[in-house]
């Protein structure tokens, strides 16, 4: 028997183990940066396997090692396991009872497919060639989020490749979407604050006002990726909040501002909080104002290895067939992963997790948001396959 079918009979024996342990997490979900209970568990399965465990990585996150009996590369996975501030309204039988916090994003999935995955590998360690490394992270949810924290804690040493997965709910179970290249945005933000003169409605010529101010900002601002940015490249500028003023006969003193940036060019997202503070600066000085901006760089674009996801494409085509892959354009989300894969060769795909007649329709975040628990098998096979055709490389 080859170690690829051995691995896939493994999984298969797991599903329904599997499928416990994603409703555990889900019953007993905690929120980024407050993870407790969660980490100890996956560390506490990881070490029942015989795993080289790390807990506390980058504060919370935990890496667990299966090393190969024989020399090769070192491949891994990369599972997020913090839930949201929504309350549930699914009605499930294992419900979150945390009243308050959901897993309402699929996270509990991806650590229940991680785990089974190193159950699985552990049946060929004597066979494998090369390590496998299972990056469990905490806090993805939550700017700063827990990548970066644990790569600077080691979590990619030695780690020549990595693959991501994550739920989707639209796409339907037994599909999945991927990309070469850029799959998700960078995320950034902006706060600005405009100080002018308030006064009397009935004596502008007394005051500067804010509020005026601020709305030529606004305009301005969203003529950036209209007028500034390559129209062969994208970019998404939103005015999310604007606040100004109190009272009808009073022109505002003061006006804040925020929105957020995102793109897949690092060129382009250097120029855009460039602009944004140019025309703010600017306009405001034009009219006698004073304006300050906090433009704050958060999570990098996610840019997928052409070859890495190639390797999950073959495995992919394997298991669900060709026809079941759907080439995805990028989108304007933005995720945490994109550190992992600054770092090395990765991929993140998505796993089609929605079946109407099971009423898993909803999207992520929402308080009814559930899975087709059959992806998780599809899921954990599409992962283990993938690893198997990196070690080999």
């Amino acid at each position: 028997m080859t170690l690829i079918n051995k691995v896939m009979g493994e999984l298969t024996t797991l599903e329904k183990e599997m499928i416990d342990l994603r409703r555990h997490f889900h019953k007993f979900p905690e929120l980024s940066f407050q993870e407790v209970e969660t980490p100890k568990t996956i560390a506490h399965f990881h070490r029942t396997l015989g795993l080289e465990v790390k807990e506390h990585v980058g504060e919370r996150g935990v890496v667990a090692t299966l090393k190969g009996a024989f020399a090769g590369p070192t491949v891994a996975i990369r599972a997020d396991f913090d839930a949201l501030p929504i309350q549930e309204q699914t009605g499930l039988d294992y419900q979150s009872t945390v009243d308050g916090v959901m897993h309402a994003c699929g996270h509990d999935a991806h650590t229940a497919i991680a785990l089974t995955v190193a159950k699985a590998f552990t049946s060929i360690k004597d066979q494998l060639k090369g390590n496998v490394v299972f990056i469990h992270q905490h806090a993805e949810e939550e700017d700063p989020g827990g990548a970066l924290a644990m790569i600077k804690d080691g979590a990619l040493d030695d780690v020549d490749r990595i693959f991501c997965l994550h739920m989707e709910n639209y796409l339907s179970v037994g599909t999945i979407g991927e990309t070469d290249g850029p799959i998700l945005g960078s995320s950034d933000d902006f706060f600005i604050t405009i100080k002018g003169k308030g006064g009397h409605a009935a004596l502008p010529h007394d005051t500067v006002d804010a509020l005026s101010i601020g709305a030529q900002i606004v305009t301005q601002l969203n003529q950036l990726t209209s007028r500034k940015v390559d129209p062969m490249k994208q970019a998404v500028l939103t005015v999310g909040s604007f606040h100004s003023g109190d009272k009808a006969n009073v022109i505002a003193e003061k006006a804040y501002i925020e929105g957020t940036v995102r793109t897949f060019d690092e060129s382009i997202r250097q120029n855009m909080s460039q602009w944004v503070k140019q025309v703010t600066d600017l306009t405001a000085r034009a009219h006698g104002a004073k304006a300050t901006i906090d433009y704050q760089f958060g999570y990098p674009a996610t840019v997928n290895d052409c070859e890495t996801n190639q390797l999950m494409i073959r495995a992919a085509t394997e298991i669900i067939g060709k026809e079941n892959i759907r080439h995805l354009e990028p989108n304007m989300g933005a995720e945490d992963f994109s550190y992992f894969a600054e770092k090395v060769p990765a991929t993140y795909f998505f796993l089609g997790s929605a079946n109407e007649k099971k009423g898993a329709v909803h999207p992520y975040h929402h308080p009814k948001f559930s899975i087709d628990e059959d992806s998780l098998l599809i899921g954990a096979k599409i992962l283990a396959g993938s690893l198997i055709n990196a070690l080999k490389v």
